[in-house]
């Protein structure tokens, strides 16, 4: 009876054993793979595309939106648990796997209280939204577009879109920046355009009229609702972005003071920069236009550091802590492999940002890249910015970005 018992126990412990293995396995095998996600904004759903992929003994994640591939090495599974952290962005998945195959749960960001996004993702890649009926129109081209917020403010903007069959792609241009990559369905006189960036969630539909306009709706985030008129305009172009910043009359220097990572305090009096081309940039760690411009300056920097130019970039976080803000802009140099300075200057508001550069008519928009001859005289401002989901416009701001930074430098003091 003894032995019986033994044997008894360790077989049902080797049972268990076996069972744990699989469900571990099985795990793996479930979370592995192309992922379909929608996050709920009720009554809408924004739908995006991405993977998990395992790779000596790590996850990491990939979030498609048409043409572009974010990837996030910082992805924590722990049995049925997933959390995705949104790389340079302080915010992340939460989610679980479910029996059904799914994973269900939320898209937080950590510096919003309140901020959650209901989130639930199955594995395929089927169309990004239903398509239920015949394409029977075609939105390629150039639109000229007007948005209208709800306390009655309008503004202009381009919306540029290419589309295969009922698969469409494309963004709206507006002063201040772009929308970035969108991707969506057709579904007979009516589209649907999505993006999600770890950061900002994006949902535009839009209806052809009987006289060719298109009638929709722009959402972000949980709650936020704009609509919008657009017509067929291959002509239309906003406001110069050169022209919407200035400095106030009586001046011609910017001046400020911040302090670095280390709390020194940096000012464009120093030597560092003294006889040197130098740009300013106004940006935040939680917007991802200005991410985009960042990108292409550290790159760009890397590449021309050796040529008496020297960038700063001013961080307007979302916290008015110096040491929350340090953390994201630390992260976001490190990431991004930018070897220029970097300065706290204050919250993520444009109303302080414009007190704490009181030489300038306003701060409109970030991303701004003000650009400082060799005399230490601005120059040029560039408002907003018009990232590589805008395809031409990206490509026509970088070779005016050069001709100028080369006039500059040509420029005898």
């Amino acid at each position: 009876m003894v032995w019986e018992k033994v044997i008894y126990n360790t077989l049902f412990l080797c049972f268990l054993i076996c069972i744990s293995c699989t469900k571990a396995q099985k795990t793996e095998l479930d979370l592995e793979g192309v992922w379909h996600a929608e996050l709920n904004i009720n009554p809408e759903v924004i739908p995006f595309n991405f993977s998990l992929i395992k790779s000596g003994g790590k996850w990491r994640s990939e979030i498609y939106n048409a043409e572009e591939v974010l990837s996030y090495d910082e992805v924590d599974q722990i049995g049925d648990s997933l959390t995705i952290h949104m790389g340079i962005f302080d915010s992340q998945i939460k989610a679980s796997l479910q029996r059904d195959g799914s994973i269900k749960g939320a898209f937080k960001k950590n510096h919003i209280e309140g901020y959650s996004i209901p989130f639930v993702a199955k594995k395929g890649t089927k169309d990004r939204f239903r398509v239920s009926s015949a394409t029977t129109a075609d939105f390629s081209g150039k639109w000229r577009t007007a948005f209208e917020k709800s306390t009655g403010e309008r503004y202009d903007a381009i919306g540029i879109f290419k589309q295969e069959k009922n698969r469409i792609t494309g963004t709206f241009l507006t002063s201040l920046g772009d929308y970035r990559f969108l991707e969506g369905n057709v579904d007979g006189e009516s589209f649907s355009l999505s993006a999600f960036d770890g950061s900002h969630v994006y949902l535009f539909t839009g209806k052809r009229m009987d006289d060719g306009s298109v009638q929709g709706t722009f959402m972000s985030g949980p709650r936020y609702r704009e609509s919008f008129v657009a017509v067929r305009d291959e002509e239309f172009e906003l406001p110069d972005a050169y022209a919407l910043n200035y400095l106030k009359e009586g001046h011609e220097k910017l001046s400020f003071s911040f302090p670095d990572l280390n709390k020194k305090m940096v000012s464009l009096e120093d030597n560092q920069f003294k006889n040197k081309v130098v740009l300013v940039q106004l940006f935040g760690t939680w917007c991802p236009n200005c991410m985009d411009e960042t990108k292409f300056l550290a790159e760009w920097y890397r590449k021309n550091k050796n040529r008496n130019i020297e960038i700063i970039a001013l961080a307007f976080e979302s916290r008015n802590d110096f040491d929350y803000a340090r953390s994201r802009v630390k992260k976001t140099k490190e990431r991004m492999n930018a070897e220029y300075t970097f300065l706290i200057a204050g919250e993520n508001n444009k109303e302080k940002a414009s007190e704490a550069l009181p030489s300038l008519n306003q701060v409109i928009a970030f991303p701004t890249l003000i650009y400082i001859g060799r005399d230490g005289a601005v120059k040029k401002i560039h408002t907003g910015f018009s990232g590589p989901g805008t395809g031409a416009y990206y490509e026509r701001w970088m070779e005016e970005h050069e001709d100028l930074v080369n006039r500059l430098l040509e420029e005898k003091i």
